[in-house]
């Protein structure tokens, strides 16, 4: 059997677990407020909620404690140990009380290759959380982007 550099290079890559599957976005995306049970919420308030909650479609969120919207997809050949998902949040600008402004938060989450389908929500859970403006939403695999929403919160 005759190997070139390349082949051996490939063959130590897969071997290695260097290659990685192309992950990619399959049917529609939902994206809106997530249907929970409704109650006026102190700050620092949580309501236990479901995994399969129902998504009222909008871009126009409403800025109040409680609220989580976010996204819903399916995301088609992941295979376990690969590449994490980066989760970037862009915000309108949230002060925290020690007055640091963050203008975004990152999350890295694992694949998890047998989950039918993936979420990507914020919910307001404390005062100083709820921001009015643009906020936007983007899932990457390493520098591919792989889904995206903004919304309005009002």
């Amino acid at each position: 059997m005759h190997f070139t550099r390349s082949s051996a290079l490939v063959a130590l890559m897969i071997f290695s677990g260097l290659a990685s599957a192309e992950v990619r976005l399959e049917g529609p995306v939902e994206h809106g407020v997530f249907e929970g049970p409704k109650a006026e919420l102190q700050s620092g308030e949580r309501v236990l909620r479901r995994s399969n909650e129902t998504i009222q479609q909008t871009e126009v969120i409403p800025a109040r404690l409680g609220t989580k919207f976010g996204m819903r997809y399916q995301l088609l050949g992941k295979v376990a140990g690969d590449q994490p998902l980066t989760l970037l949040y862009l915000t309108p600008g949230i002060r925290t009380p020690d007055g640091v402004r963050h203008d975004k938060f990152e999350i890295t989450q694992k694949l998890v290759p047998n989950a039918p389908q993936d979420v990507m929500a914020y919910e307001f859970t404390e005062n100083h959380e709820v921001v009015p403006g643009e906020w936007h939403f983007m899932v990457f695999q390493g520098d591919r982007l792989l889904a995206q929403q903004r919304f309005s919160v009002r």
